[in-house]
């Protein structure tokens, strides 16, 4: 029983070391000598700054230029995509304020970050009237050029009629909150 103690020893110190010398020899070089140099980062969209040149498809896949489609008017651009449940849950709420505004007051432009084809699918079930673009999803993507630093869903930013930023909002929007946060509130009523 006694010569059992170190042969046991032994081989936990040599199974340990093998562990050891396969793990150092197993592990792959380090990340930054393998992936490309990061590119600079961008600081975020600020309140005043120009509406950056963004170029995207619409569902019927042509392209429009954002600045100059939407230009000589506010401009509200509500990122959201169809898996998404907060922006799921406030689409009718954009879609009424939509048609509120009519031809002359803020434009509405939905920025779904997602396939074709499951928004279309999506616009089947939940319709909506104002415009959708299409952008795929990433680190670059059209949400992070307008000021979405965290990426995180919905995201609204607001432009005004000369195409600067004038404010962005992380998270759905509540029952009426919108007009009030675009800064077009409906008039109050006249009593005759």
């Amino acid at each position: 029983m006694r010569w059992q103690r170190p042969a046991l020893l032994w081989t936990a110190v040599l199974a340990a070391g093998l562990g050891l010398w396969a793990g150092h020899r197993l592990t792959p070089a380090p990340a930054a000598s393998v992936m490309p140099p990061a590119a600079p980062t961008q600081p975020s969209l600020q309140a005043g700054d120009p509406m950056p040149a963004v170029s995207l498809p619409d569902l019927e896949g042509r392209v429009l230029d954002l600045r100059e489609r939407f230009a000589a008017r506010p401009l509200l651009i509500n990122v959201w995509a169809s898996w998404c449940a907060p922006c799921v849950e406030e689409m009718p709420e954009l879609a009424r304020f939509a048609h509120v505004q009519g031809d002359n007051g803020v434009q509405v432009l939905g920025l779904a970050l997602d396939t074709p084809e499951d928004v279309r699918r999506f616009l089947q079930q939940v319709p909506v009237e104002y415009p959708i673009v299409i952008e795929t999803p990433g680190p670059r993507d059209a949400s992070v050029q307008l000021g979405n630093a965290q990426g995180l869903l919905p995201y609204s930013v607001l432009f005004d009629a000369q195409g600067r930023m004038v404010k962005a909002k992380l998270g759905p929007f509540a029952h009426g909150e919108i007009e009030h946060w675009a800064g077009n509130e409906p008039a109050p009523a006249h009593a005759d």
